[in-house]
């Protein structure tokens, strides 16, 4: 395959001299700002040939300069084309035709392929071009939701490009075949070739457009997949990666959106936000905007576990005009807010939108609680139920965490508070193992929870000072303000004749939560709640909820918690 086309190797080049030469060189360095000015210059003195064409469309793109990205490579198509390199054509007609797809401009894509495929129409024999066009064939098969057929075009793109030698095309190939095995339940297999395609990116078997593209794909396979171990791993390789081109704006701007939700998980909340701001600017430099949608959900997802609803709901409405869905994390949104009609709305509309297996699993967890806290217990254990099944054929150790604190969440509300702590143990040790500190914290709340009901008092202490520790270090508000809510801390904040549950309810409903709020937050029946607030206000000798929560205030009932 010829070293010079931009989704080839960089070769090596002879010494430098003119600005062709000199831009030959600096693309072959990586230094693609000054062979983009190199080549350019080159190209005025005289125009460039299609090879050259093809150096200078890829610097453009790796600069981000998308516009002249297309026109040099439209450029080099032509040139291939009266210099009567028919194949070369071919590559450049799909580049264009993905590049123009990936910024969603789906009639100039689809002649640009449709242009690609009748130039092959009379070729005699197997070529690598032939493999490129099968990986649009298995993006048009996943669309339409026909995993069989893509799994098989894949396969078949794999297969001409390891007998072509063709290392980007194999790569490309065996991590989109990857991608289809994992959509079709069998994460195993198609993990392993996820990791096949990235060796060859992270040892340098392939070209800057093809490491990238391989880099932000698998990655977001990763994820899918609940392999989260993988995700942080290919992370860190990727961040060597664009470091090394410091000039690099194409993929810089993903590869900062992986790093802020590495971050994120990591416990890393002030640095997740600067990355994902920065990770902003890249990909709108890069006109890449679903990406920059993701980079605005992953602020908004810190925004909301600060309790900092305004901040959050302003930057999920951006994620949305990028075209990024914003759930599960607006409907958790509407659930902070105590809005949990509008909660349990958005989140089974998301639901109903999303086909089956791991792209439900995103969406699971967040309806279990959400409808916990709106009283639909049965619901909660119908998703709980699909969670389960999912993670069970899954086989990520992280998923299996996620859902069995689902399962533990039921049961307390459900009054097992044993099947609770056994449940959050579970997950406990998947959580610790993954050094996911919220995550850690919202178990051990949970087994804080679960101990109280046994009547460990000691052990549910130990529990919930755990988790306000990391709570605090975090910044996480609104788990403080439930943990504040539940801890009967001494008998002096009993005053009136109010038992413990009954200064929990009226410490949460002087924060403006409606009766059905409270049931979902404490895991009881609003019927329950209604109780508590009417001897609430017998008590203390009020008619409504405001002269309680005023009175409360008085007398010092609430406060710092």
């Amino acid at each position: 395959m010829d070293n010079s086309h931009p989704s080839g190797p960089i070769g090596r080049t002879p010494p430098a001299s003119g600005p062709l030469e000199r831009g030959r060189e600096r693309y072959a360095q990586r230094a693609w700002a000054e062979a983009w000015q190199l080549l350019s210059l080159a190209d005025q003195q005289t125009p460039l040939d299609g090879a050259d064409l093809e150096r200078l469309a890829m610097s453009a793109y790796l600069l981000g300069r998308d516009d002249d990205y297309l026109q040099a490579l439209e450029r080099a198509h032509s040139a291939f084309l009266a210099a009567g390199e028919k194949l070369r054509a071919v590559r450049c007609a799909f580049w264009l035709g993905l590049r123009l797809f990936f910024r969603g401009e789906a009639g100039r894509a689809s002649g640009w392929f449709a242009r690609a495929h009748r130039l092959l129409e009379h070729e005699a024999h197997d070529c690598a071009e032939q493999g490129y066009l099968l990986l649009q064939v298995v993006d048009e098969h996943v669309a339409a939701g026909d995993l069989d057929a893509a799994y098989a075009a894949a396969a078949r793109a794999a297969e001409i490009g390891d007998r072509c030698a063709d290392a980007d095309l194999s790569a490309c190939a065996r991590h989109v075949h990857g991608r289809v095995l994992i959509e079709q339940g069998q994460v195993g297999r198609g993990l392993a070739l996820l990791d096949e395609a990235m060796l060859a990116a992270a040892t340098g078997e392939l070209s800057p457009m093809v490491t990238g593209l391989t880099y932000c794909s698998v990655i977001d396979g990763c994820h899918e997949a609940y392999a989260l171990r993988r995700a942080r791993e290919w992370t860190d390789a990727m961040t060597e990666w664009c470091a090394a081109q410091t000039d690099m704006v194409a993929f810089s701007g993903v590869c900062l959106v992986h790093r802020a939700e590495i971050m994120q998980m990591r416990g890393a909340w002030d640095d997740a936000i600067d990355e994902a701001r920065r990770a902003f600017e890249r990909c709108q430099q890069a006109r890449n905007v679903s990406a920059a949608g993701k980079a605005l959900y992953q602020q908004a997802e810190v925004h909301r576990l600060r309790g900092q609803f305004d901040a959050a709901e302003e930057v999920y409405g951006g994620a949305s005009r990028c075209g990024c869905d914003p759930q599960p994390g607006l409907a958790l949104l509407r659930a902070a807010q105590g809005r949990l009609q509008a909660a349990a709305t958005a989140i089974n509309r998301a639901l109903l939108a999303t086909g089956s297996g791991l792209q439900r699993a995103r969406l699971l967890p967040a309806c279990v609680m959400i409808m916990l806290a709106a009283g639909d217990a049965d619901a909660a254990r119908r998703a709980c139920d699909e969670l389960e099944d999912i993670a069970g054929r899954c086989g990520s150790d992280e998923l299996r965490a996620i859902a069995a604190y689902a399962r533990g969440a039921i049961a307390l509300a459900a009054g097992d508070a044993q099947a609770a702590l056994l449940a959050a143990r579970r997950a406990l040790q998947a959580w610790q193992q993954a050094e996911e500190p919220y995550m850690v914290a919202r178990v051990r709340l949970l087994a804080g929870l679960a101990c109280r009901a046994l009547g460990d008092v000691d052990g549910a202490r130990l529990e919930l000072d755990a988790a306000r520790t990391v709570f605090e270090a975090l910044g996480a508000a609104p788990d403080l303000a439930r943990i504040a809510a539940l801890t009967d801390r001494t008998a002096s904040e009993r005053p009136h004749g109010l038992t413990r549950r009954e200064l929990q309810v009226l410490r949460l409903l002087a924060t403006g939560k409606t009766n059905k709020a409270i049931a979902g937050e404490l895991f009881v029946s609003e019927k329950t709640i209604d109780r508590h607030v009417s001897n609430i206000f017998a008590k203390l000798d009020v008619p409504s909820r405001a002269a309680a929560t005023a009175r409360a205030y008085e007398h010092k009932l609430i406060g710092a918690g």
